[in-house]
Formats: C-alpha cells, structure tokens, sequence
C-alpha cells in the first residue's frame, strides 16, 4: 500500500482561486474511491490518496487531465510517494503512530 500526496495546479484560470477544480477532482476521486481502489483525504494545501501504486498512477493521471478537460492549456501536478513494502500502513496508521508518541511523553 502506498501514499501520493498530489497538488494539481491548473494554470491560466479566470482568477487565482482553484477551489473549481479542486472540486471536480474530489468528485473524480469520491468514484475511485467507490470502486474499492484508493482512499483519499483532502488537506487545505493537497491531497493524500491511498492505495496500490498501480492504481494510485491512474489516479494521478486521471485528476492531471480534469483542467485541460475544462479547456486549460497547462497544468502542473506535483506528487510525492511514500511506499513502504516492509509493512502495510494506512494514512491513519501513520498519524496514529506519531500522536502514540506524543501520549507517551516522547519517549
């Protein structure tokens, strides 16, 4: 199981919020999701999506075309991959993890 954390960047948009496209994107991802393929959550500055990377790879180019489907000329997607083989942990695992340590004292 993997995590992308992804940034879709529409460019040349009407004004300087995106909030529009962000939007379709979530909805693209809410199908995804309900073909049992990844998980997503939405932060103020990205998105984290979670699944097997095969999958994830779709997805990511999925919600990169949205814009240019709204007749933008350039879009720029930034991902990052976090893909631990040795375990499988889920975005929750890993929060959980670190408020473990904060409960323990940071021992």
């Amino acid at each position: 199981m993997a995590i992308v954390d992804v940034v879709v960047i529409p460019v040349g948009t009407d004004g300087p919020s995106v909030s529009k496209y962000i939007a379709e994107i979530q909805t693209k991802l809410k199908a995804f999701k309900a073909q049992g393929k990844i998980d997503y959550q939405l932060t103020p500055m990205n998105t984290l999506i979670e699944g097997e990377l095969k999958d994830l790879f779709e997805v990511v180019q999925a919600i990169h075309e949205l814009p240019f489907d709204k007749g933008l000329d350039r879009v720029c997607t930034n991902i990052r991959i976090d893909d631990r083989r040795d375990k499988s942990r889920k975005m929750h695992d890993k929060v959980k993890a670190v408020q473990d340590h904060l409960t323990d004292g940071g021992k």
